[in-house]
């Protein structure tokens, strides 16, 4: 399938916080009145909105369409026929072992839509910004905890400064005692958690350097991180968006953790052959 035809909603979310006032303008609109898109000629839009046609187009141009009318195809195709994999569907008939090979369906797009809007842009830069700083901390709560505790493990590899706290109180606790030239990664899918925000607002005041990994580009974390890194996924019958995107998110730290070892080199590689001598005491 042409990449055009793919995610329109998803591009405008992942480069939501890029974009300029009437940028956002025309985001918000589309985000918010998809339906009508597909109806609407670009003239209409633009009087809608009370700006010029050339800014849609441009608009349209800037998230990587041709133009209005590639964005209607592809706007179109999510509406439509809603991006939603056929495997997804289970049925009460299905036997266990076709419900496993449905999730297995499932989570393979959820990786191949995030892909898709993935920035190598902002995955540099996060790279960069976790190699120069002193110290990293990695936070998330409740299904993002996990995935925090997950870059540890990656990350403790790398020889870098790096920690993570499960508990609500410790995370506020450590994020008051970084400083400037250190970095945070904050997981959170909706971007909205309340003990996410608090360690935001704490990391700020300390102006800390912000990773974002989430699935909504307009969200209270996004528009406060420095860099933002997107998931793609979407809510069924049987899990919740933030269950599905645990997937993606998982191999952005994987990507993370890959790129940052490449970069360090031959230091790098002393610190894993360390780690794996310590752990060899480990085996019979």
């Amino acid at each position: 399938m042409d990449n055009e035809t793919q995610h329109g909603l998803a591009r405008i979310r992942s480069n939501y916080s890029k974009f300029s006032d009437k940028e956002k303008l025309i985001a918000d609109y589309i985000l918010e009145h998809p339906e009508m898109i597909i109806h609407y000629t670009i003239n209409q839009v633009a009087d809608e909105l009370e700006v010029a046609e050339s800014t849609v187009f441009r608009f349209c141009k800037r998230i990587g369409f041709k133009g209005y009318q590639a964005l209607k195809i592809a706007l179109a195709a999510e509406i439509v026929t809603p991006i939603k994999d056929i495997h997804e569907e289970i049925n009460d008939g299905d036997s266990m072992a076709t419900v496993s090979e449905k999730v297995f369906h499932s989570n393979s797009k959820t990786l191949e839509s995030t892909l898709q809007i993935l920035d190598g842009q902002a995955i540099e830069q996060a790279v960069r910004t976790l190699l120069a700083a002193r110290k990293i901390e990695l936070y998330g709560c409740g299904g993002s905890a996990v995935v925090a505790l997950d870059g540890y493990h990656k990350f403790i590899r790398s020889g870098l400064s790096v920690s993570t706290q499960i508990d609500s109180h410790m995370q506020l606790m450590s994020a008051s005692q970084l400083e400037n030239q250190d970095a945070a990664v904050i997981i959170s899918h909706s971007g909205t958690t309340k003990d996410s925000l608090d360690v935001l607002r704490v990391l700020k005041e300390k102006d800390v350097k912000i990773i974002a990994v989430t699935n909504f580009a307009k969200s209270p974390l996004t528009k406060e991180a420095d860099i933002s890194l997107y998931t793609v996924s979407e809510e069924t019958d049987f899990r919740s968006e933030a269950f599905s995107s645990r997937i993606a998110q998982l191999s952005i730290m994987d990507a993370l953790y890959t790129n940052i070892m490449i970069a360090m080199q031959d230091r790098g590689k002393r610190s894993l052959e360390r780690m794996r001598e310590a752990m060899s005491l480990k085996r019979l």
